[in-house]
């Protein structure tokens, strides 16, 4: 929604906003923006008198505002239908979806077709750091100066992996000269109280990356066959012209696939279309195409996911007309994503990370590539249970697997509807459990040693504990 009130306040509307609670990086973000920001959702907001209310799917039956916009009946939309109508329309949308990796693989892809000189817009659920920004209009794109290796600019050319992009939609009226090409982050969550839809059916991609898939949002879906179909709702909208960029690793998408798919499918993974291999302890990576070299990716990014993140990335630039090998140079030069196993610094030779992992895979996978980087080197994992799915406990169990590499772990139970300690019991010996988040800072820092390093997991702001965890350290 703050990235929605970006592309809004660009397109020259006046926008305010309201919500219970607003933190770094978007609050950030939203006021250096000019966007108006109202704590709280006091039925006296109506007295602003705008054209349209968009609404979030937070907001449900029951809120104060949102009961005063129905009983004075004032027009509302939800943020990705007020998205499909005023930004999408006429472009092609390049949408990321999954259970993971949605934000960094969006990031990846925004950046690739930046880099190629095709100035595209973006909403991505996070800030990339490329672009220091979530959100923005698709922009004119720059005259480029065409080289023998690439042809007509970075994104043209024939080399090998190549292939000339699929006729574009008709730009609007007024937009001749701006990019064509719109990357946004596409989640499956339900659009709003009103419209019980996946998001992402909104967009009409002409491109779809399908990342991976498995069960989440217990809030609102029953099982995971219940999201399958929402994905496949999502596949049903993609052209016979546009392309879907599918995980071949995940036998979720492949039923989604086989539910019907009247698009071209690359797969990427192992014996698939797209392939990495040679990956080094740097986090750098060869990328084959069809069993052929396309050249190497030289980053500090570590772990499987990150390559796969990448082969998607790649294979979707490719089919907006990004050469391989310019994809590959992009990413050379990708910053990553905040809240991406993000360093919030170093105190003491102990460094304190913040990092956006919250479901079971996604901790697991976050604190294996931490594993991965340093070795030996201790690993402190805290955690902190915030997400609709992990406060129902459904995925309590497999948390003790999940940080079963962390040397220490320390969990954050206030708010919870399950006990914390009895789901942690098998690995109790290195656990630590606080419902006070004062107390957890004082028992990381009494724990933590020169040369630690301290992951910080959680979907929300949880409470400044990362700058706190530094300051204390600082004490110590």
């Amino acid at each position: 929604m703050g990235g929605i009130a970006v592309l809004a306040k660009a397109a020259g509307h006046r926008v305010t906003g309201c919500d219970a609670n607003v933190y770094p990086p978007m609050s950030t973000q939203l006021g250096a923006q000019g966007i108006e920001l109202i704590e709280g959702f006091d039925p006296a907001q109506t007295k602003l008198n705008p054209d349209i209310y968009v609404i979030g799917n937070v907001v449900s039956r029951g809120n104060p505002l949102m009961e005063e916009i129905l009983n004075q009946g004032l027009p509302y939309i939800s943020g990705p239908q007020w998205l499909a109508e005023n930004v999408l329309q006429g472009k092609w949308v390049l949408a990321v979806a999954g259970t993971h990796g949605k934000t960094t693989t969006s990031s990846m892809l925004a950046w690739i077709l930046e880099y190629a000189g095709l100035a595209p817009g973006f909403l991505i659920g996070g800030v990339p750091e490329n672009f220091a920004v979530s959100a923005r209009l698709p922009q004119v794109p720059p005259q480029l100066t065409p080289s023998p290796l690439q042809g007509e600019g970075k994104g043209g050319g024939s080399a090998s992996g190549n292939q000339p992009p699929s006729p574009q939609p008709s730009p609007s009226k007024g937009e001749e000269n701006m990019s064509p090409f719109f990357v946004i982050e596409a989640d499956e969550y339900d659009t709003a109280f009103f419209d019980k839809r996946s998001k992402f059916v909104h967009y009409r991609p002409r491109t779809a990356v399908l990342n991976n898939l498995e069960f989440d949002h217990a809030d609102i879906f029953e099982d995971l066959d219940a999201i399958e179909k929402q994905f496949h709702h999502l596949v049903r909208t993609v052209p016979q012209q546009g392309l879907v960029v599918a995980n071949g690793k995940e036998a979720s998408l492949q039923r989604v696939i086989d539910k019907g798919c009247w698009t071209p499918v690359e797969k990427f993974g192992t014996d698939a279309d797209w392939q990495a291999a040679n990956a080094q302890g740097d986090g750098s990576f060869d990328v084959l195409y069809k069993g052929k070299p396309q050249g190497r990716v030289a980053w500090n990014l570590l772990g499987e996911h990150n390559r796969m993140n990448a082969l998607a990335s790649i294979a979707a630039g490719r089919h907006a007309g990004v050469a391989v090998e310019v994809s590959i140079a992009a990413l050379t030069e990708f910053k990553n994503v905040k809240r991406r196993m993000e360093t919030r610094g170093e105190v003491n030779g102990v460094t304190v990370y913040d990092d956006f992992a919250h479901h079971p895979t996604a901790i697991e996978t976050t604190v294996a590539g931490l594993l991965a980087k340093f070795g030996s080197a201790r690993i402190l994992a805290v955690l902190e249970p915030r997400s609709n799915t992990m406060k129902l406990g459904v995925m309590k169990k497999a948390l003790p697997v999940s940080l079963k590499e962390a040397d220490l772990v320390f969990c954050f139970s206030a708010n919870l509807g399950w006990d914390a300690t009895e789901a942690l019991a098998p690995i109790s010996s290195k656990t630590q459990v606080h419902d006070d988040l004062n107390q957890l800072v004082t028992a990381i820092t009494q724990a933590a040693k020169s040369g630690d390093h301290v992951l910080v997991m959680s979907n929300g702001g949880f409470g400044g504990v990362h700058q706190k965890i530094l300051d204390a350290l600082k004490e110590v």
